[in-house]
C-alpha cells in the first residue's frame, strides 16, 4: 500500500496511531467506537495484502439505472436490469486487466464475476461491482449493499432525476461520507429523459444538495446509459482512479480519519491537570483510609502504652506493681509482622462512609474535565476490593516500624531515685521497728535517738522516703504523658506514610495511570485523524 501525501501523515503512521487508540481504548473503555476501530484494522491489513487493484462500486436504488451503466461499462450485460434482476442480494463483478482478482473478489465475498477481455489498458486493474439495490425489500439485499460499501475503494453512487434528492439516500448514505468525499463519485442518470435546462437546473441543485453535505470535493457527473451520453467521463474518470494507484490508500485514510472523528468523542485535550494528587485531596484520603485501618486505635495504644511504661519507671514503687496487673495496650494489637494480621478493630460505619467518600472525591478528582466514558472507567477503577484493600492497609499498618522502645534516661534517673527514697523510707521503717523492739526490752534508753527539729530521724526517714517518692511520681507524671504524646505522633507520622504508600498504589496510582492512558488515547486519535 503506497504512502499518502507529503503533507499528510503516512497511511502506515496513521494505522498505527489508530492501532495504539484502540490498545488503550480495549483496556479501558467501553465504547462501541473501539470495536468499529479494530474492524476497520483489520480490513486495513487485509486489505494491503491483496494488491492495489482498484475496487469501484456502482450503488443506487431501484430505477436508477445502475446495472444498465454497469453493463455498458462492462461492454456486455453482466447484470440483468429491471425487474428480471435476481434478487439473491449477491454483486456482481467486472475485472480489467490480466490479474483476474480471484484472491480480493474473494476477500469481498463477490461470487459473480465477469473478465472484460477487451477494456480499454486505461482501466487495466480495475474492479467494478453492481450491488444490489440499495432500498430493496429483501433484507438480505440492503445488508450486502452496506457490507460492501464499507470495504470497496471507491463508491459511485448512482441517482436518476425522479429521485436525486430522496432524503433517505442523502441522510442513509451520502451525509455520512462527507469525511469520503475524495473517494465518492455521484452520477446522475437518465438525464436524457431531461431537457436541456432541466438537466441543468437538476445537477446545480444536486451539486448544491452534495455541498451542504460536506461533500464540495465529490464530483458529479452526468451519464445516459442508454445512450451513452456521459461515458467517456466517467471512464476517464474511473481510469484515472485507477492509473493514480491510491484509492485503495486514500479509503483507508479516509476510514481511519472517520474513525479517529468517531473516538474523538471520547477526548477531551484540555481537561487540565490530574486533581487527585493535590495536597488537600492526598491528605483526606490518606486520613480517611488511615481512619479505616485503625491508625488512630494504634496510635491511642502507643500512647497508652507509652505511659504504662514511664508510670512502671517513674510511678511510687508503692503502687507500681498494680501496672502489671493491666495488659500492655501495643501488645494486644499484635503489631510488628507483616505475615500475620493484626487484632485491631473492624472499620465502623462512620469510618467507612468516610472512606467511600473520599474515594468518591478522588475519582471524582481525576475524572474532572474527562469525557463519561473516562469518568465510567475511573469509576470502574476506584471500585476497589474492599478485602483487598482492607488487607493492604492492615499488613502496611502491622508493618510498620513504630520506632525504638527504650526507656529515656531520665525515666531511668527518676526510678533510680525512687528506689533510693524507697530504701530510705524502709530503712526509717526498720529503725523504728527496732526502736519497737529495744523498747520491748526495755533498753530504749540505751540507744539515744537523733531528731530534726523535734521529729525523730526514723520516722523523718519513713514519712519523707514515702512522701518524696509520691511527690517525685506526681511530678514526673505530666513528663511521661508529654512523652508519651511525643511518641504518639512520631508513630502517627510513619503510619501515615505506610498508608500513604497504601493510597499512592492502591487508589490514586491508578486513577493516575487511568487519566495517563486518556492523554495517551487522545494524542494517538489526534495523529490518526490529522
Amino acid at each position: 500500500m503506497r504512502l499518502g501525501r507529503r503533507s499528510e501523515l503516512s497511511l502506515t503512521d496513521r494505522l498505527a496511531a489508530l492501532r495504539e487508540a484502540v490498545e488503550v481504548a480495549e483496556e479501558r473503555l467501553e465504547v462501541p467506537e473501539a470495536a468499529s476501530a479494530r474492524t476497520l484494522l483489520a480490513k486495513a491489513g487485509a486489505r494491503e495484502a491483496l494488491g492495489d487493484a482498484t475496487v469501484v462500486a456502482l450503488a443506487g436504488a431501484t430505477g436508477s439505472g445502475k446495472s444498465t451503466l454497469f453493463n455498458a461499462l462492462s461492454g456486455s450485460e453482466v447484470s440483468t436490469p429491471g425487474v428480471r434482476r435476481p434478487t439473491t442480494g449477491v454483486a456482481h463483478a467486472s475485472v480489467w486487466g490480466p490479474d483476474g482478482a480471484d484472491r480480493l473478489l474473494d476477500w469481498l465475498q463477490v461470487p459473480r464475476r465477469h473478465r472484460v477481455e477487451a477494456g480499454d489498458p486505461a482501466l487495466d486493474g480495475l474492479v467494478l461491482l453492481d450491488l444490489p439495490d440499495h432500498d430493496s425489500v429483501r433484507l438480505e439485499n440492503r445488508l450486502e449493499v452496506d457490507r460492501l460499501v464499507e470495504l470497496v475503494d471507491v463508491l459511485v453512487w448512482v441517482l436518476d432525476p425522479q429521485k436525486y434528492a430522496d432524503a433517505a439516500v442523502h441522510s442513509q448514505y451520502l451525509a455520512p461520507l462527507a469525511g469520503h468525499a475524495g473517494v465518492l463519485v455521484v452520477v446522475l442518470n437518465q438525464v436524457d429523459r431531461l431537457d436541456e435546462p432541466a438537466a441543468r437546473a437538476c445537477l446545480a441543485d444536486l451539486r448544491g444538495l452534495l455541498d451542504r453535505e460536506g461533500l464540495a470535493a465529490t464530483p458529479v457527473l452526468p451519464t445516459a446509459a442508454r445512450t451513452g451520453a456521459g461515458l467517456p467521463e466517467l471512464r476517464a474518470e474511473l481510469g484515472r482512479r485507477v492509473a493514480a494507484r491510491r484509492a485503495a490508500t486514500d479509503r483507508l485514510a479516509a476510514d481511519a480519519r472517520a474513525a479517529a472523528g468517531a473516538l474523538a468523542q471520547h477526548c477531551a485535550p484540555d481537561a487540565g491537570p490530574d486533581r487527585s494528587r493535590d495536597a488537600d485531596e492526598w491528605a483526606g484520603l490518606t486520613e480517611a483510609l488511615a481512619d479505616a485501618a485503625g491508625v488512630p486505635a494504634v496510635v491511642s495504644a502507643v500512647e497508652r502504652s507509652a505511659r504504662r511504661s514511664g508510670a512502671a519507671h517513674t510511678g511510687w514503687p508503692v503502687l507500681r506493681w498494680t501496672g502489671k496487673l493491666r495488659a500492655d495496650p501495643l501488645g494486644r494489637l499484635h503489631l510488628g509482622s507483616e505475615a500475620a494480621r493484626s487484632s485491631l478493630p473492624p472499620a465502623g460505619a462512620v469510618q467507612q462512609a468516610g472512606l467511600v467518600a473520599a474515594l468518591r472525591r478522588a475519582r471524582d478528582a481525576a475524572g474532572q474535565g474527562l469525557p463519561q466514558a473516562w469518568r465510567d472507567e475511573l469509576r470502574r477503577t476506584a471500585e476497589f476490593s474492599e478485602e483487598r484493600l482492607a488487607d493492604r492497609l492492615d499488613r502496611a499498618v502491622t508493618g510498620t516500624d513504630l520506632g525504638p522502645d527504650r526507656t529515656p534516661l531520665w525515666q531511668r534517673a527518676v526510678g533510680g531515685l525512687q528506689w533510693l527514697l524507697v530504701l530510705t523510707a524502709l530503712a526509717g521503717a526498720l529503725w523504728l521497728l527496732g526502736l519497737v523492739g529495744l523498747g520491748l526490752l526495755q533498753l530504749d534508753d540505751v540507744v539515744p535517738l537523733p531528731r530534726v527539729e523535734g521529729i525523730p530521724l526514723p520516722t523523718l526517714l519513713l514519712a519523707g522516703g514515702l512522701l518524696a517518692g509520691l511527690l517525685l511520681a506526681l511530678l514526673a507524671r505530666p513528663l511521661v504523658h508529654a512523652g508519651a504524646r511525643r511518641r504518639a505522633r512520631q508513630v502517627r507520622r510513619r503510619l501515615l506514610d505506610r498508608v500513604g504508600e497504601v493510597t499512592d498504589e492502591e487508589v490514586v496510582g491508578p486513577l493516575t495511570e487511568a487519566r495517563e492512558d486518556h492523554s495517551r488515547f487522545c494524542a494517538a486519535v489526534t495523529r490518526a485523524g490529522s
